[in-house]
């Protein structure tokens, strides 16, 4: 009996491996290769055609981006399709979008993976169709930038699995977004709108698959991971090496400057928000500003702030408190401010006060698209490498880029309010500050990387 059984595993255990093979890799195919039975257009009249196992859109004038959508939704899903566009088309795959009456009279909104054939060379990134815009450009992964090949048929990946969302092209990996604010959707080709001289360009879509089942998602890889849920950690970013800086409860690991602990009013923690509270304007006149327990030389942080009407703040960074002065303490900021109101937009030198400026020492870049409204998330980054190099990020672009200690800073600093400080911003260490400017703000998702 021992026997038969031995030889019935044996002779079982290559069947059961091929069944979980092919379990694994069952693909459903979206596109039957003859006709459009499955799918229907959404949003504007440009038109789509099946034509030799390919699906074909054609961009027309006077229309809006229009979009060939599968009639059924897909939440957790891994797509791969491949596409070919005509030069300087841009064009996108929706995945997990909406067309809803009640939202835009029914616009198709929702998760993009980005066609890009232009000089930016986005292609892969995600962004977020007729809603939030760009959640993922490719600023934030330069080396993806060089994966799509123009007139050549290009591999896409989607793997969207939870809250987790990455994309893939030719093989290279382009973007890793965490999100959670559409779980499922339909997948959809788009057309964008067109200028006169674009009418007639052709972009072509073929092999369109998915899976939905046993899905195993693509080995972990380092690149740039954005999380918008609100003081979240995923076990991505853990393996990448950032930790939480708050933990959105608490004001552990955290004090006032000067002090040797944390304010007892001035600042509200609620609902996942650090909060100044409202004052009278003043700098540091109220609860104060607070501070990191620890210290810090090379790193990547990153933070979520919302500023209300004409508010001022900012994230210092290298503060080591030693300087005694009053008001705020002394360190490289990051400006928060409402530029279109307060007037400090309009003091300093060039701008070099506005949002996201180092501020006192040079202006940031203005990109419209980086700029939100009052009352909206907006996303920070500062990071510091070994060699001084500081980049300032605003939602998604870079708008500052200095060395620090460099003959440029050092001629900056002294033409600024800092020139009394001796070696003003070039402490070996130093913790990372919230300013208290009488101004409600609020501070949320902070996040750190140290680097070498």
């Amino acid at each position: 009996m021992l026997l038969r059984s031995v030889v019935l595993v044996i002779i079982l255990a290559p069947q059961i491996a091929q069944g979980q093979k092919e379990m694994k890799q069952k693909w459903v195919k979206l596109f039957n290769g003859n006709d459009l039975t499955g799918w229907k257009v959404l949003n504007g009249k440009a038109p789509f055609e099946a034509k030799d196992g390919e699906i074909i859109g054609i961009t027309t004038l006077n229309e809006p981006n229009t979009f060939l959508a599968t009639e059924n939704t897909f939440g957790d899903f891994i797509l791969e399709l491949e596409f070919k566009v005509d030069s300087k088309i841009n064009s996108g795959i929706q995945f997990r979008s909406e067309s809803k009456a009640e939202y835009k009279d029914g616009r198709v909104f929702g998760y993009q993976f980005e066609i890009d054939p232009s000089a930016r060379a986005w292609s892969g990134g995600i962004y977020d169709e007729a809603r939030r815009e760009w959640l993922y450009p490719l600023e934030y992964n330069p080396p993806a930038k060089t994966a799509f090949k123009q007139d050549q048929w290009n591999a896409l990946r989607i793997e969207a699995i939870g809250s987790s969302m990455r994309t893939f092209l030719n093989g290279v990996a382009c973007a890793h977004l965490i999100d959670d604010a559409t779980i499922k959707g339909f997948i959809a080709l788009q057309i964008h709108a067109v200028s006169k001289e674009e009418v007639g360009k052709i972009t072509h879509w073929r092999n369109i698959q998915i899976q939905t089942e046993n899905l195993q998602a693509s080995p972990a890889n380092e690149i740039f991971i954005v999380n918008t849920i609100p003081n979240q950690l995923s076990d991505s970013e853990k393996k990448n090496g950032y930790y939480l800086l708050w933990d959105g409860k608490t004001t552990q690991g955290w004090r006032g400057a000067y002090k040797e602990k944390f304010p007892e009013n001035g600042w509200a923690i609620k609902d996942g928000m650090l909060s100044v509270v409202k004052s009278k304007g003043a700098e540091a006149e109220n609860g104060g500003d607070i501070v990191t327990e620890n210290q810090f030389n090379f790193f990547d942080l990153q933070f979520e702030f919302k500023l209300s009407e004409g508010a001022n703040s900012g994230v210092k960074y290298f503060v080591t408190e030693k300087e005694g002065n009053k008001g705020s303490a002394i360190g490289l900021e990051y400006q928060i401010l409402d530029d279109a109101v307060h007037p400090d937009a309009k003091l300093g030198v060039v701008g070099n006060r506005t949002m996201g400026s180092l501020y006192d020492l040079i202006p940031s870049l203005k990109i419209s698209r980086g700029i939100l409204k009052i009352g909206e998330w907006n996303f920070g980054r500062i990071i510091v490498t070994s060699n001084n190099q500081v980049e300032h990020w605003l939602n998604g672009y870079k708008v500052v880029e200095y060395i620090r200690g460099s003959p440029t800073y050092q001629a900056l600093v002294a033409r600024s309010k800092y020139a009394a400080w001796p070696d003003f911003g070039m402490a070996e260490n130093g913790r990372i500050l919230l300013q208290d400017h009488g101004d409600n703000v609020s501070f949320r998702s902070i996040k750190i990387k140290t680097l070498k």
